[in-house]
Formats: structure tokens, sequence, C-alpha cells
């Protein structure tokens, strides 16, 4: 059986960067699912962060999942993937060297990009879990990456959250960031297409935008003509797969189904709250 090389879904990625139009990410978790989305035409998934921290660890997205564990994850999915798949790399789990490694390791794992967040992960004693980096600080982790790339296909996108900044600082930071010469911007927390037009304004480089199906952003159209090619709606696929877990199992059991949403089991079945307690009372860090 042929497959894709990897250098070949990189070209493919790249491919989609460069058209005008905007698509749509299928969230990828395991090979199985990547085959899935694959074979149902979607045109590049995605392997989440929050996700590969649920399904590795059946723990919630507080910087816990470590890099071989997510690399991994990734390398499983990278070995039958038959579309390119973004990786969501976090902050790059550490300061540039730590960055440089994440690069190397996940290019090897047969990925066709990854974002790199401002985020300060984990969260200093403190301080709050959506605390950003400097603009300084950052750019040296984005230029360390681009550094530490060896096949040139591979995407670098520079990610930052703008519900906790200003859009002025939006502004400075994704000016600065594609400066690096990173292959995109990826941006969370957009509030609607007003906000966004004001930040793709300063960004001449393709856009991604991680909305969590903001109705207020739903118009391909229009995302496509602001520079927008990547969109990532969240990952209802892990967690629909989460409730099917859930419900057949309590079926066996003699149970009925459950009118838990799959939220809420993800939630009951992370131990969030446990988290939460142990940051507030070791590091001073209000969730």
């Amino acid at each position: 059986m042929q497959h894709a090389s990897h250098h070949d879904l990189r070209l493919s990625f790249r491919q989609l960067l460069e058209s005008q139009e905007c698509f749509y990410t299928a969230s990828v978790f395991d090979p199985m699912s990547a085959r899935i989305a694959s074979d149902l035409g979607f045109e590049v998934g995605i392997l989440g962060g929050s996700v590969a921290s649920m399904q590795v660890l059946a723990a919630p997205d507080f910087a816990l999942i470590s890099l071989s564990e997510f690399v991994e994850q990734a390398t499983r999915i990278g070995r039958v993937a038959e579309l390119p798949v973004i990786a969501d790399a976090d902050h790059g789990y550490g300061n540039a060297f730590n960055a440089m490694r994440t690069v190397v390791e996940l290019e090897r794992a047969g990925i066709a990009a990854l974002t790199l967040e401002d985020t300060m992960l984990p969260a200093k004693f403190g301080h709050k879990s959506t605390d950003l980096i400097s603009i300084e600080e950052a750019v040296g982790k984005l230029s360390a990456a681009l550094e530490a790339r060896v096949d040139p296909a591979l995407s670098i996108i520079a990610r930052t959250n703008a519900s906790v900044i200003s859009t002025d600082e939006v502004i400075r930071r994704v000016s600065a960031y594609q400066a690096t010469g990173v292959d995109g911007i990826c941006i969370v927390g957009i509030e609607d297409f007003e906000h966004l037009e004001q930040i793709a304004a300063a960004v001449s480089i393709p856009l991604m935008l991680v909305t969590y199906g903001n109705p207020k952003l739903n118009d391909r159209a229009r995302l496509a003509k602001l520079g927008v090619r990547i969109v990532v709606n969240g990952h209802a696929a892990y967690f629909a797969a989460i409730k099917a877990t859930y419900d057949c199992l309590r079926l066996e059991r003699g149970g009925e189904a459950s009118p838990l949403s799959a939220t809420a089991l993800a939630h009951k079945y992370t131990n969030p709250e446990e988290y939460i307690v142990w940051a507030r009372e070791y590091m001073d860090v209000e969730e």
C-alpha cells in the first residue's frame, strides 16, 4: 500500500496556506481518527494539546503532558496519516532550547505543521495560566524553533491569545512574530469580524484561528478574504468518543444512557478541581 511521505504532506499543507480558501480542521487524536478524517475528505487535521492530555493522561489541559508523551501520540498518528496534521505544541515545553527540541521531535514524528504559543506555561508562582511571556522572549523562541527545523516544508506557526490582551498589543505581537519568518499566525479569542479585521490588517502571512465554534465568525468566505486559511472549531470528535464510551459501558452495566454531556463527562473524569486547588495552594495561581 502506497502512503504519502511526511514531506509530501507538509507540501500539501503549504498549498492550503498558499490558497485563497479557508479550511476547517478535523480533530484527530489517534491513528484511527486520522484515517477516518482522511477518508471523509478533510484537508487537514489537528492534534490538540488539551485532547492529548485527556487521551494520554486523563488530565485537564494544565501543561501536565510531557514532550515525550505528546510526541509518542503524534508519532502514532504520523505513522498512518494520509492528511497533513498540525500539532498544538503549546509553549514548546519550556524555553527556546526546549522549543528547538520540540520542533526536532515533532518533525521526526511526521507532523506537517506546529503551533508555538506565547503563553507562560506552566504558570509561574503568583501568575495566572493565561499570562503571556514578553514579546522579546517569544521572538527568541520562534527564531530558535525556525533554526531547529530540518525539513523546510515543515510549517511553524506562532500563536497568541487575543482574549487576554488589547487589540493594540495583539497587533504588536503578531507584527513581531511574522518578522521572524514564521509561516503563519494562529490567534485564539477573536471576538467577531470587526475584531478580526483590525488584526488581519497587520498580518501579511496566512492566519489560523481557534474559534471553538464562535457563531460570530461563521462565514468561511469572509474569513478567507481576510487571510484566514485554517480554522479550528474545537475537538467535538474526541468529546463524542468520550460520550459514546461512557454510554456504552453504562448500558453494559445495566444502566440507561446518561443525560450527562460529553463536556460534563470530560470534566468529571479529568478531575480539574484537584489541580485548581493544588495550583492555588502550591503556586498561588488563580485559575
